[in-house]
């Protein structure tokens, strides 16, 4: 292989990582927005329900989503791939909006590199940008069903994501991660043919089946 053959390989494995985090990225905005819109339709009332993220009720998974949200956005968007304390953002109104324009940025922050660099949370954690992204892809996926399950609204993101979110969580969730204790509960036990959204959150160790009733004694 020539010296032009190399860079003109390299060149091309550039241009289709950058493709495929372009391609993400835009996945993640379109999630981003559906779950823009379960914001703006939980009730008032519905405020301090369970949520089958057992640690957060609505109100605090919605300060979570947004905060989180809006921080990896910034963190892809910045030169550095720093981003900033989640806690820092107080949520606006339903928090819709924030949402949506967290999306709007981080295609943005990806547009100019952000997937390229490393990403570093506000902790000093630190890991590379595409996997980052990647795992921004399954977090809001995961919470944005975690949302609407516990307000009564749909959520129906595209299939294909989804099953690379479950591809990609998949070797991510070992037993240092997952298990009584964890930082994710236990998988639970789904059907292969079951929808792609199920397989997701049962993995992620959420039952697909929660109600409300499941957290009152």
């Amino acid at each position: 292989m020539t010296t032009n053959d190399t860079a003109t390989n390299t060149g091309a494995d550039t241009t289709a990582a950058n493709t495929g985090a372009t391609s993400t990225a835009e996945q993640v905005r379109a999630v981003l927005h559906q779950l823009a819109d379960v914001l703006d339709g939980i009730r008032d009332d519905q405020a301090s329900d369970p949520t089958p993220c057992t640690e957060f009720d609505v109100t605090d998974l919605r300060e979570h989503i947004v905060g989180w949200s809006s921080a990896f956005a910034a963190g892809f968007a910045d030169s550095g791939g720093q981003a900033p304390e989640a806690s820092a953002t107080a949520v606006e109104g339903t928090g819709a909006a924030q949402v949506r324009a967290a999306g709007d940025r981080l295609v943005e922050g990806i547009a100019g590199g952000g997937a390229e660099r490393p990403f570093t949370l506000a902790d000093g954690n630190a890991m590379p940008g595409d996997m980052a992204l990647a795992m921004t892809l399954w977090e809001y996926q995961v919470h944005g069903w975690d949302l609407a399950t516990a307000t009564g609204q749909p959520w129906s993101p595209d299939e294909a994501p989804v099953e690379d979110s479950i591809a990609f969580a998949e070797p991510m969730l070992t037993p240092d991660f997952q298990g009584e204790g964890k930082a994710f509960a236990p998988r639970f036990e789904i059907a292969d043919d079951a929808p792609a959204i199920d397989r997701l959150v049962a993995l992620s160790g959420r039952d697909p089946r929660w109600t409300g009733a499941d957290t009152v004694s």
